[in-house]
C-alpha cells in the first residue's frame, strides 16, 4: 500500500454481505469511490457538484482476488497512474490484513457540465497531482 498516496481504513459492515456470506461485488466499487473522493478532496476538487468543469466517471473495473467476509477491516488505496489531456487513469487496491483482495482501475474525464463535453485538465490540477505523488 505504500505506493498509494491516499489510503482509507474502512470497516466491513454486516449489511455489506450477500447471500453467499461474502462482501457483495458492488461494495468494492463504493470503496473505490470513497478513496477516489478522498484523493480529489486532497488535491482541491470540491465534493460539491461542479458549476462548470469537474470530474465525471468514464469507466471502472475490478479484479476480485479473494473474498472478504464479516467481521473485517479493509484498507483501500488510490493513486493517479496516468494524466492525459482530458482524463485521469486511476488505480485502486484493497487489502485485508496486508493481503491484496482486489485491484481496480478507473478513468475519470474532466467534463464541462454546461457545454456537455470533455475539456483539458487544468494545469493547477496537474500540479496538485504531481505534488501528491
Amino acid at each position: 500500500m505504500d505506493a498509494y498516496p491516499i489510503r482509507l481504513e474502512l470497516p466491513v459492515a454486516w449489511g455489506d454481505l450477500d447471500a453467499f456470506g461474502h462482501v457483495n461485488n458492488t461494495k468494492y466499487f463504493r470503496w473505490f469511490e470513497s478513496a477516489r473522493m478522498a484523493y480529489f478532496e486532497r488535491i482541491g476538487i470540491s465534493p460539491e457538484r461542479p458549476k462548470e468543469a469537474g470530474p465525471i466517471l468514464a469507466t471502472t473495473t475490478c479484479e476480485f482476488l479473494a473474498p472478504v467476509a464479516y467481521p473485517a477491516t479493509i484498507v483501500v488505496g488510490v493513486r493517479v497512474a496516468r494524466v492525459g489531456n482530458t482524463s485521469l487513469g486511476m488505480e485502486h487496491e484493497i487489502a485485508k490484513e496486508g493481503i491484496v483482495v482486489a485491484r481496480g482501475s478507473t478513468v475519470v474525464v474532466w467534463f464541462d457540465y454546461q457545454r456537455g463535453e470533455k475539456v483539458r485538465i487544468p494545469d493547477t490540477l496537474r500540479e496538485a497531482i504531481a505534488d501528491l505523488g
